[in-house]
């Protein structure tokens, strides 16, 4: 059976069945307001706007995505797949997510893919299909999954956020690694998607407990400063 994450009360009963299945989610939970599910675009323009973000900020990413939307409208797997190279080079996007946007934009003009398909599939398979595509890595792949197609069981294993969450909250001596972060989620299947919603927020909660930490630790010198001790 597939689970999908198509609405906020798929998230919210998913949670549920987690700190069930695993009572080290309980506190974790506890400790976050409820997680609100995150959906994209999907299809050919939500696997390309991933593409185009990779290892960029929000901010460039946008303004790249939003030069793209420009000159190809509508922004269809035919046109990127004609579309001259030196023509989106200079749009802000670089050869490698040229030659990624290109190839995934042939392969679905041609029909040899099937994105929205993808959701009807177990996420490993699907995962594996992904992957198979020039370009398109680990961390592109379930992100595409998880939040274009809303499917349960998509793992980010690779996100650098979940890992330190999962370090925290699990207090692990160190940052698991990719395959390391696959392992420990094997007691989530098949919502291990709903798992990443939650630990992202615990991510946002600790960074932000850890900001209030330094901001007293800069103040705390300065009061003793004025009070000559």
């Amino acid at each position: 059976m597939i689970h999908r994450l198509d609405s906020q009360a798929d998230l919210e009963s998913a949670l549920a069945a987690l700190v069930v299945q695993d009572a080290r989610l309980a506190p974790i939970l506890a400790a976050v307001t409820m997680p609100a599910l995150r959906r994209r675009e999907s299809g050919f323009a939500g696997l390309a706007a991933i593409v185009v973000a990779q290892q960029l900020s929000t901010a460039s990413a946008t303004a790249i995505w939003n030069r793209l939307h420009a000159a190809y409208d509508p922004l269809t797997p035919a046109a990127i797949a004609k579309a001259r190279a030196d023509r989106l080079g200079r749009l802000g996007l670089s050869a490698a997510k040229i030659k990624t946007l290109k190839n995934l934009g042939r392969e679905l003009a041609a029909t040899r893919l099937d994105l929205d398909a993808l959701a009807d599939e177990p996420a490993d398979g699907a995962h594996q299909k992904l992957i198979a595509l020039h370009g398109i890595g680990p961390w592109t792949a379930d992100v595409y999954l998880l939040f274009c197609l809303g499917h349960a069981d998509a793992w980010p294993a690779g996100d650098l956020a979940l890992q330190e969450a999962i370090r925290l909250g699990l207090e692990l001596d160190s940052r698991p690694s990719a395959k390391a972060m696959a392992e420990l989620a094997e007691p989530w299947r098949p919502l291990r998607g709903a798992a990443a919603h939650l630990w992202w927020a615990y991510y946002r909660v600790m960074k932000k407990h850890e900001g209030v930490i330094a901001a007293s630790a800069v103040k705390a010198p300065r009061r003793k400063a004025r009070m000559g001790e």
